[in-house]
């Protein structure tokens, strides 16, 4: 067998902050939004994070969900061109509503910061030579 695609799904607490927040950074909304969930597609494979509202999810994994803001459940990356364009992205998502985990710092032969969304999703901009 083979899988055609992978998805994220993720809480939110408010869709249109959700909206405001990833339009702010430049994504692209993938479809429309519902009172439940809107989606955003990221990088050239347009990969899919699909945000529902909390209780829509919690019923969905039949289970509790993890708060975000205190605890942490993954870290997605996404890559940037250069130092610079690291460093530019910061300023983007201060400008849209992030929270900036992680000042700018080298890791190894890379560049990195991390950020948290409105929910506490978080996120690293990072450059790697060759990458």
């Amino acid at each position: 067998m083979k899988t055609k695609m992978i998805w994220a799904n993720l809480a939110v607490q408010n869709i249109q902050k959700t909206i405001n927040f990833y339009s702010g950074l430049g994504f692209r909304q993938n479809g429309k939004e519902t009172d439940e969930l809107v989606s955003f597609s990221f990088a050239d494979n347009n990969f899919i994070i699909n945000f529902f509202i909390a209780k829509r999810l919690e019923n969905a994994l039949k289970g509790k969900l993890t708060n975000a803001l205190n605890e942490n459940e993954v870290i997605f990356s996404l890559s940037a061109q250069s130092r610079e364009e690291v460093e530019q992205w910061v300023e983007i998502v201060q400008k849209a509503g992030g929270t900036i985990v992680s000042e700018p710092e080298n890791y190894e032969q890379g560049y990195t910061f991390t950020f948290a969304d409105p929910d506490g999703h978080k996120f690293n901009f990072l450059y790697w030579p060759g990458m």
